[in-house]
């Protein structure tokens, strides 16, 4: 009964995620600015990016904010605190981390040259997450990172987003700040006056329209902080997709995709119009960065540029620019003695990724006292050793039909050249003798190369693909591990 439950459930969620990506398609709206109509798609070309949640909840290695949430759900599970049974006590421990929190190991200019190293070209940092802790000296309120509250406080790098988007800058890599629209800790969205029931503002905010409006206020204040005092921004991630204007087409969670269709379904949130007035804030933004990337997540409409399915690969491309969001260990934020993923895994979420069009914004986690894991450094230390050799047929690449076909993964460039990726299996660390293509043939007078090989290989047609032959001395000399990257200067034409 178990194994029956575990395998509906495990339906039930792909489902989701299916019907979710045919809602999106349908709801998605391009944007007019020619400005960021063109960062758009200078940001589908460089497919890899970094994202760090990053807290001081880190120190309890717990799932980042969500325990302060009265919802029952796994991920708002308390098991820390000396009493997590009671709210109250749980809650005043989780703000009082702020006191402890001291990162003295802080060092963001090697997370930038691992990162550079491995191929990424963005990063998208938490400057604050729905618990309200910001990670940046905001005039705004004193739950942050520079408050006299914080030990860190009296640390020269102690404006820790500054530190970070200036070293990964000086890398030449985007700055991006990803920023939660929902803040559990200013009394203008959970108002001491009433105990929060769920996610949402815990006030109704047509009947409190003052309230409403200083939390809109503080919110648009914060957020034009980070587009003033901060540099040059490239993309603005914005989380906490309930907080926008009530409409019955919103989509506000992954999870909450189907409730119209199924009333008993996994989450049961109030529906609350919380209008945050982001076209207005928008225009605002722009002002302060023009071709400013906005990302309003899981909010149908024109300040969606891009969209990102969280923790999972789409099963085909998709006819809008996306990015698919993945841990890289553990969890998104800090877990004691994290499990990475394995290069192998890794270099072939990255390759399905693009050849379905789509970039990767791979996570990883900093722990409390500032540094990452080991597991995080090796796993980038693959992606660099693959993409020195690889990456021609990563970047600047756009969708070849039929993207993929058994286990080769395929892309173009405008230029002409083409590149099918042998997705190696578990163990096979020898090249096969012959790859065979079956969707594509290379034109008369073009070459076929195995990328980190000089020599032109041989290649014969078969029916309307093509057979590449491997010499003997190359299949257990491969010049890359997990994905063998065979390049065509020149595809026959399919007309």
């Amino acid at each position: 009964m178990r194994k029956i439950t575990c395998f509906l459930l495990l339906f039930f969620c792909t489902q989701l995620a299916y019907n979710q990506e045919l809602h999106e398609e349908e709801r998605y709206v391009a944007e007019t600015d020619p400005l960021v109509l063109s960062k758009v798609k200078e940001w589908q070309n460089i497919k890899f990016g970094l994202l760090m949640h990053w807290g001081a909840y880190s120190q309890w290695g717990i799932v980042e904010s969500w325990s302060i949430c009265p919802e029952e759900y796994e991920w708002c599970e308390r098991t820390m605190s000396s009493n997590p049974e009671d709210y109250a006590t749980y809650k005043k421990e989780y703000e009082a981390l702020i006191k402890t929190f001291n990162p003295v190991k802080f060092n963001p200019e090697k997370w930038a040259a691992a990162a550079k190293n491995a191929g990424m070209k963005y990063v998208i940092f938490t400057t604050k997450h729905h618990d309200g802790f910001s990670m940046f000296d905001s005039k705004y309120t004193d739950y942050k990172i520079t408050s006299p509250e914080s030990p860190f406080s009296t640390h020269p790098r102690k404006n820790i987003t500054k530190e970070i988007f200036d070293a990964f800058r000086k890398e030449d890599m985007w700055a991006g700040a990803y920023f939660s629209k929902p803040d559990w800790h200013v009394d203008s969205y959970w108002d001491p006056k009433y105990p929060p029931r769920d996610r949402n503002v815990n006030y109704d905010p047509e009947s409190n329209p003052e309230r409403w409006n200083e939390f809109v206020n503080f919110t648009h204040n914060q957020m034009l902080e980070l587009l003033t005092d901060y540099g040059k921004i490239d993309i603005l991630w914005l989380d906490g997709g309930w907080v926008a204007k009530e409409s019955k087409e919103k989509i506000t969670s992954w999870y909450d995709a189907q409730l119209k269709d199924n009333p008993t379904g996994y989450l049961k949130n109030r529906i609350v119009n919380q209008d945050i007035k982001i076209d207005e804030f928008v225009v605002k933004a722009r002002e302060k960065q023009p071709g400013l990337i906005v990302v309003d997540r899981a909010v149908p409409g024109k300040n969606q540029n891009y969209l990102t399915p969280e923790n999972r690969i789409p099963e085909k491309p998709l006819a809008y620019p996306w990015e698919s969001c993945i841990i890289s260990g553990g969890a998104w934020s800090h877990t004691k003695d994290a499990k990475y993923m394995s290069g192998r895994e890794g270099i072939q979420t990255l390759v399905d990724i693009v050849a379905k069009g789509g970039n990767l914004l791979l996570n990883i986690a900093p722990t409390p006292e500032g540094e990452w894991q080991q597991g995080a450094y090796d796993l980038l230390e693959e992606f660099g050793s693959w993409m020195q050799i690889n990456s021609e047929g990563i970047y600047n690449s756009k969708v070849l039909a039929p993207y993929k076909e058994n286990n080769i993964c395929m892309t173009q460039q405008e230029n002409g050249n083409a590149y099918f990726f042998y997705m190696a299996k578990e163990g096979e660390t020898s090249i096969p003798k012959e790859i065979t293509v079956q969707s594509h043939q290379p034109d008369k007078g073009a070459k076929v190369y195995l990328l980190g090989y000089e020599k032109p290989l041989r290649w014969i047609t078969d029916g309307k693909g093509f057979r590449v032959q491997i010499p003997k001395g190359l299949q257990k000399k491969s010049p890359s591990k997990y994905v063998f990257t065979i390049k065509v200067t020149r595809l026959k034409s399919q007309q």
